[in-house]
Order: structure tokens, then sequence, then C-alpha cells
């Protein structure tokens, strides 16, 4: 049986106790390494790119083999299903998605790919992702002995064949993606904090995606959500060139001949805003609902800090306009976020 639906949760919340000045001076200055809760769908066969270039968003043909590129499978109503990451590599693919995802995806690769053109595993096997995030993460990848692909391309370790590294050719919320067996995910660990990685675990990876104001499925996306409303377009997502797809005839009249009511936005708030809370107001007008929220430190004021956050909002509300969010003024921002770091004395 497929997953139901996934449904809008609570704002995510990251908080002081979470957030420490040492991960954010690692994610501007340094590298973070963390455990992403993602699982991979592979698809082999003769078929499996022609198969997937008529499911998903972006074009996955046309970078060719060893290609990297982000991608969202959407409903024939143009309604996000999933969104993640593809890996060609010969005649398998891979689509590395949310894992709350994974069992409705692979229901509807089973219904919708010919088992004469490409077959899912049928056993999927396990592989952990690591994600390194941050202006040293292609250096401190090198300094672990790993290969470092170029941008928008995937590669695999020489001495270990079944890790696999990519790495993003655009904006994304990390710099690059490890994968490997859950029994090496210890060594592999070992050997970025070697190399100067910083152990920011899951929190790391979020603090990282909202400040590059990034949407996570069940927090900015939920099953009516449309790509444009959360940016995967500007993200790079979705290819306006491409043949068709599933969806496609509503993203394509929106880009070509309308506009979302809805969009993404960064939001600095004045003050800390009310836990669970996610109501955004303009002039006591509903406006939209805040989706995730982040405490930034700064490093040498002593308990110093602001909190920022996302926020689908009417399309009206721009940016520089201040709303009420989460039962707290905040000014309404661009994306990402361009925050001035205050470095540690």
């Amino acid at each position: 049986m497929n997953a139901e639906p996934h449904a809008l949760a609570a704002p995510l919340r990251l908080g002081p106790q979470s957030v420490t000045a040492a991960l954010v001076h690692a994610l501007h200055t340094g590298a973070v390494m963390g455990r992403a809760d993602v699982s991979a769908i592979s698809l082999s066969g003769p078929g499996a790119v022609t198969c997937l270039q008529g499911l998903l968003t972006n074009d996955v043909e046309k970078p060719g083999d060893e290609s990297f590129v982000y991608a969202a499978l959407l409903t024939a109503k143009g309604m996000i299903i999933a969104d993640g990451w593809v890996a060609r590599r010969g005649a398998t693919v891979s689509y590395t998605i949310p894992t709350e995802a994974a069992d409705r995806v692979r229901g509807i690769f089973a219904k919708s790919i010919p088992p004469r053109l490409a077959r899912m595993p049928a056993a999927p096997g396990e592989s952990a992702v690591l994600r390194v995030v941050g202006p040293q993460a292609a250096a401190v990848v090198q300094a672990a002995g790993l290969p470092c692909p170029a941008p928008g391309r995937v590669a695999q370790a020489a001495q270990e064949a079944a890790w696999e590294v990519a790495r993003p050719g655009g904006p994304a919320p990390f710099g690059f993606q490890i994968s490997a067996p859950p029994s090496a995910v210890d060594a592999l660990q070992e050997r970025l904090a070697r190399a100067g990685a910083h152990e920011g675990g899951t929190v790391g990876l979020e603090s990282a995606r909202v400040i590059a104001g990034w949407p996570r499925l069940g927090s900015e996306i939920d099953d009516k959500t449309i790509p444009q409303e959360v940016r995967l377009d500007e993200l790079g997502g979705v290819s306006y060139t491409k043949g068709c797809y599933t969806g496609q005839e509503t993203v394509s009249r929106l880009h070509f001949r309308g506009h979302v009511n809805r969009v993404l936005r960064g939001l600095v708030f004045d003050g800390e805003p009310a836990d669970g809370a996610a109501a955004a107001f303009q002039l006591d007008k509903d406006v939209g609902r805040v989706t995730s929220v982040c405490w930034i430190p700064e490093a040498r004021v002593a308990g110093g800090g602001r909190w920022i956050g996302l926020a689908v909002l009417r399309r009206e509300i721009e940016p520089g306009m201040m709303i009420r969010a989460a039962e707290r003024d905040a000014r309404v921002v661009d994306l990402p976020f361009n925050l001035p770091f205050v470095a540690p004395a």
C-alpha cells in the first residue's frame, strides 16, 4: 500500500539549544557534514533515463551520463509529490528523495514504468547519504581522499566501489552528496572529520537549507504546492524546453501565461517567533504561513543573534514589507538570505 499524501506540518524550529555559534561559524567559513534523511530509488534498464524524462520536471537526458540534477515528481495537476536529485551512471539512474515520500514514489514508478524499459530492484538496497555544506566542502572532500567531481556531475570512489560522490551544478542546500552502505558510515564520517568537517547532523543540514531558502517536503511543500510557489524553477529544478512530463501543463501555463498566487519568502523576526505558531498577517489580513524558523547566533555577542524563517506568502507581500508572523513582527526579505556573519574573536 502506498503512503498517504504528506500534510503540511507545524513550522520546523531550530533553536539556540541546537544551532550553536560553532555550527554557524563552520557553515560560513568551513565545512559541515550530516546524514540526510533521504532514500535513493534506483531504476536500471535501457529505458531508465527516458522513463524518468517523462516523469520529472527537469531535463535528465541532455546533461548526459554521470550527471547530477535537481528535479521534482508531480501529480497530473502539477502538485509536488517529491523533490530530489537524479544521478545517472550508465544504465542506472537513482532518484534521491525525502524518505517520507519514498513509498509513494516507488508506487508511482511501479505503475508508470514498463518493466521492459526499466526496473526497480526487487529488494531495494540500503544506502546512507551524507551531505557536506560550506565554502570548504570541496577541500574537505578532497582531503578525505574522495573524488571531487565537477559541478553537476557524479563520480565513483576509486577504492570503495559502493561509494558515490555527487556535486550539484547550481543552487543547492549542500555542496556534496556522498552515498555509501550503512556499514561504512562511521568510517566515512571519521575520514571527513579528520579532513576538517564539522559534525552538524540534521540540524546543520537544516540550518543550511533555511539560509539557502530551499523548500522542504512537509514544511514548505505540501500536497497542494506547485513548483513555482516554492522557487523550484529559480533553483534549477524545472526545464521549460524539454519534452512532456506529468504535470507539465500546469507548470508551463503558469510560466508563460500567468503567475502563482503565493511565493516562498524569507523572514527576519523582531524577537523570538512563538513556538508552534504559523499564521502570517498584514493589517489583520491572512497572507500566508510560516514554515520554518531558525536561530542564527552571533558569536561575539553573548546570547546575541537573530531569528530567521521561511514563509509561503501571498505574492503581493514583497521584500521590504513588515508583517506579523508567528506572533512577532517580521521583515520580508529575498532568498537566499544575505546575513552578516560575526565570526568568533
